[in-house]
């Protein structure tokens, strides 16, 4: 399939999932999708377009947790980047990692890092921070407070 058929066709069959698409250039496309659609788009663009899943990227942007998908179709040279919204009181989407091995260690360090409950992640655990590391404190927020008056964070976190 060349470019233009994969974008119609991902664009007509997951038409009620999309909420967005920015064709930012012939080597790049943004594309939002409703939270609850992930998986199923995800599987599809794996699956049946041989797309290699890349990374997944997470940040706060003080009115919602944002995750970025980024998917390679390699045979075309095109990066697709699913773009997901979720809620920053309870944000939680459905775990990749069932469908593809790659998404297992992104999903753990935007669990701990972000406060993100990936729901059905075969093992979600802390991948970075240390064991005494206090539940509920997420360091890559916005509203994030040091907990612990005596450390020195002059490499990270």
């Amino acid at each position: 399939m060349t470019r233009s058929e994969i974008l119609k066709d991902i664009k007509e069959r997951f038409k009620s999932d999309i909420l967005e698409v920015f064709d930012k250039s012939p080597k790049r496309v943004y594309i939002e999708i409703k939270p609850e659609s992930i998986r199923i788009v995800s599987e599809y663009i794996f699956r049946e377009l041989c797309a290699r899943f890349n990374i997944a990227s997470g940040v706060d942007t003080r009115s919602a947790i944002e995750i970025l998908y980024h998917f390679t179709i390699e045979d075309i040279n095109l990066l697709i980047s699913f773009k997901v919204k979720l809620d920053k009181v309870k944000p939680e989407i459905d775990s990749l990692a069932p469908l593809f091995e790659a998404a297992n260690w992104i999903e753990r360090e935007m669990y701990e890092l972000l406060g993100i409950n990936f729901k059905g992640h075969p093992d979600l655990r802390r991948l970075l921070l240390p064991d005494q590391w206090p539940e509920g404190v997420y360091p890559l927020r916005c509203d994030y407070k040091e907990w612990d008056k005596k450390a020195i964070r002059d490499r990270g976190v």
